[in-house]
């Protein structure tokens, strides 16, 4: 007679969830900084875009 065969069971994966976003630049890396000229530090009206300092570019939140 032929040896049984058992059944295995089937293994689940654990679900992962996303990183949390970081709050500053909310998942972007990039946040924006206003212009400033002159000796005075007189701000214009004009923006630009700079590496977000809390994730460092990455989006993530830092724990």
């Amino acid at each position: 007679m032929a040896a049984r065969k058992t059944t295995t069971t089937r293994r689940t994966t654990k679900k992962t969830t996303a990183p949390a976003k970081c709050p500053t630049c909310k998942g972007s890396g990039e946040t924006a900084t206003e212009v400033r000229v002159g000796r005075g530090g007189r701000k214009t009206g004009h923006h630009q875009t700079g590496l977000c300092l809390d994730c460092f570019g990455s989006g993530l939140a830092s724990s």
